[in-house]
């Protein structure tokens, strides 16, 4: 099994990518500096760093190549690389921005990132998958109360535009041989995207490392079927037994 996990050196692609190449998946994971990637794939097992701009489609391209060819195949997709409303303002918790507040630079650099780098890092892989006779694709998502939560603009427009593309991936690819789901952690993360000396009291801050066994479980032969499901990390365990 060969994964490329996009977002890969830090918070929950990290996690991910740590958790896989434990488990004797080949990874390759992406960040916008190569260097950075290659420093934290070196000190995972097989693992390989690759330079990736998801904003930019030269990038996506000339990154899925080198993963294909390093690698010598891809089986697993993960689209990780994310922008959050860290970005637009560290305090957003705290002072929540009207949306007639945000840039429209700000705005379309979340959309970009977190949209639109799904879209051109599927559209270069999926062909890839067809042609060699299958593949899957893991989305991470967010909770979808969050997505008409006061304050979370663009990061929860981004998001609800990733559920429905996951949605529409699935029925595009429903019989070939790509899985697509989405997994989402199911609850605040200590990624650094989000500031945790401002999170409401009480709020349970989950650990990126909840990500570690339901991503490795879509990553196994048990998994070969399951398809245009939504998994909440929290609640995998509860997930699995119902199945």
């Amino acid at each position: 099994m060969n994964a490329v996990i996009t977002g890969g050196t830090s918070g929950l692609g990290l996690a991910m990518a740590t958790a896989l190449a434990e488990s004797g998946v080949r990874v390759a994971l992406t960040g916008r500096s190569a260097e950075r990637a290659a420093e934290v794939a070196g000190q995972l097992p097989g693992a390989i760093g690759i330079g990736l701009d998801t904003r930019d489609r030269d990038s996506v391209r000339r990154a899925v190549d080198e993963a294909w060819t390093r690698l010598g195949g891809i089986d697993l997709l993960v689209n990780n690389a994310g922008r959050g409303m860290n970005s637009i303002n560290p305090r957003f918790l705290v002072e929540p921005p009207g949306f007639w507040e945000v840039s429209p630079d700000d705005f379309q650099a979340v959309i970009d990132t977190n949209l639109v780098g799904y879209f051109l890092v599927a559209r270069e892989v999926v062909p890839r998958m067809l042609e060699a006779g299958g593949g899957r694709i893991v989305n991470i998502a967010i909770r979808p109360e969050a997505y008409r939560r006061p304050g979370f603009s663009p990061y929860a427009p981004s998001r609800a535009g990733t559920d429905s593309l996951s949605r529409i991936m699935a029925a595009d690819l429903r019989h070939t041989g790509i899985r697509v789901n989405q997994l989402l952690p199911g609850g605040t993360t200590a990624t650094g995207m989000v500031p945790l000396d401002a999170l409401p009291e009480g709020e349970q801050v989950l650990p990126a490392s909840i990500m570690a066994k339901p991503i490795v479980w879509l990553a196994s032969d048990a998994a070969a079927d399951v398809h245009d499901e939504r998994i909440s990390a929290v609640d995998f365990d509860e997930w699995l037994a119902a199945r």
